[in-house]
């Protein structure tokens, strides 16, 4: 068999045209764009049936230099790390508290139905979390940060596992969420006020409300600013793992950094002082998008071969339980009333795949029945500043305490 070890250099060059690979591919195929599946999943996926090809026939296989891997994903957990401001959810007020606890709630759902059927199945139990809300809530940018360490765990198919359930999320989600909006409206005689069908969205920035002054000016300022506070709240919280790993205290790596900088964000907010936050996002965006091309690039999919069936089982009622939790507590917890069927449309979407899916599933519900500008400003204060931050936290806590 030829084998071919490839550099950092090398491996990144792969990336970056798996990457313009996966936007091509979705310029020609819109239904990919219109599940929000994002391009470096494409590509990666595309790769890593060459592998799976090398593999199958004893030809060919390849290795890959992960340090630029783990860098990348330490950038972006951190960039999350400083969407977490508490400002901010007093800002949103009790609407956006209460479908944070909603949210949270759905990842303990998620976990402990993935963990249960994965026990039945007499499968490691961490299968539970790559089909519970690391790839569910989580999406694919943190299935690629949470597969590896599952395969720590024991779960050789931990990272593929995990982005194969992320995209069957994306999928699911979008397919459920008018059916349950529909549903909601029907059951409890609803309808938009002629306020709400007369209502222009105009699309306000999730943060400001508003577009800034950085996102209008973005440059090389703001840029080098935004890396700055990347960098040295890796640096900070590089050290605070060393620390912990020195009491025999084991965290992962990414937390640390993203702990820092939400503490830096909270510091900055309380002095009223400002934090380049759009310039913080799209440093974390790219390097989300290169992270993933590499790690869906590495996977291993001859790994899924044992797991079929309760993969399968697992998703499909994580699909049900997810209708039902929008239908049965979204619905209810956020007011009963229009908005509310906005909202938990929105969550089939947000808990199955990613917020572009839930802004996806309101825009199209609200299209036909009427605006909802309550949905469009809690889900996505949720879906961009605490989600992930909030799902991390809960998800290292289950690897620390779940039986190998």
């Amino acid at each position: 068999m030829f084998t071919y070890t490839f550099g950092m250099e090398e491996t990144l060059a792969i990336a970056v045209a798996l990457l313009l690979l996966g936007r091509w591919i979705k310029e020609i195929f819109t239904v990919l764009k219109r599940f929000f599946i994002p391009a470096p999943v494409i590509g990666g996926i595309i790769f890593s049936f060459v592998t799976l090809f090398g593999h199958e026939t004893g030809t060919f296989q390849f290795t890959f230099d992960a340090q630029l891997k783990n860098l990348l994903m330490l950038a972006f957990f951190t960039t999350i790390g400083f969407a977490a401001s508490f400002k901010m959810l007093l800002t949103g007020g009790y609407a956006v508290a209460l479908f944070l606890g909603c949210s949270i709630g759905l990842i303990l759902v998620q976990n402990t139905i993935g963990i249960s059927i994965s026990y039945l199945f007499d499968q490691n139990l961490f299968m539970g979390l790559a089909t519970g809300s690391i790839s569910l809530t989580g999406g694919h940018g943190t299935s690629a940060a949470f597969g590896p360490l599952l395969v720590d765990k024991g779960l050789e198919a931990g990272l593929t596992a995990s982005i194969a359930s992320a995209t069957f999320g994306l999928v699911a989600g979008c397919m459920i969420g008018g059916p349950i909006g529909k549903r909601l409206m029907a059951r409890y005689n609803l309808k938009a006020s002629e306020e709400q069908i007369n209502h222009v969205v105009e699309n306000p920035d999730i943060i400001e409300g508003k577009l800034t002054k950085e996102q209008k000016n973005i440059d090389e300022p703001l840029l080098f600013s935004a890396t700055c506070y990347i960098i040295i709240a890796m640096g900070i919280g590089h050290f605070i793992i060393l620390g912990l790993s020195a009491v025999n205290i084991t965290i992962p790596a990414y937390l640390g950094p993203m702990m820092v900088a939400a503490a830096i964000r909270n510091y900055l907010d309380f002095f009223h002082k400002n934090v380049p936050l759009h310039s913080i996002n799209v440093i974390g965006a790219i390097a989300l998008q290169l992270f993933l091309a590499i790690a869906l690039m590495t996977m291993n999919l001859w790994e899924l071969s044992a797991l079929a069936v309760p993969l399968v089982t697992i998703l499909l009622v994580q699909t049900i339980v997810m209708a039902l939790f929008a239908y049965f507590i979204t619905f209810r917890v956020m007011g009963k009333d229009y908005d509310a069927a906005v909202i938990a449309t929105g969550h089939c979407g947000f808990g199955m795949g990613a917020t572009p899916n839930a802004m996806a599933n309101m825009e199209t519900f609200t299209g036909a029945n009427g605006q909802s500008p309550k949905a469009f400003f809690v889900v996505p204060i949720v879906g961009a500043l605490f989600i992930d931050f909030v799902n991390s936290a809960i998800l290292s806590f289950f690897l620390a305490f779940l039986p190998a």
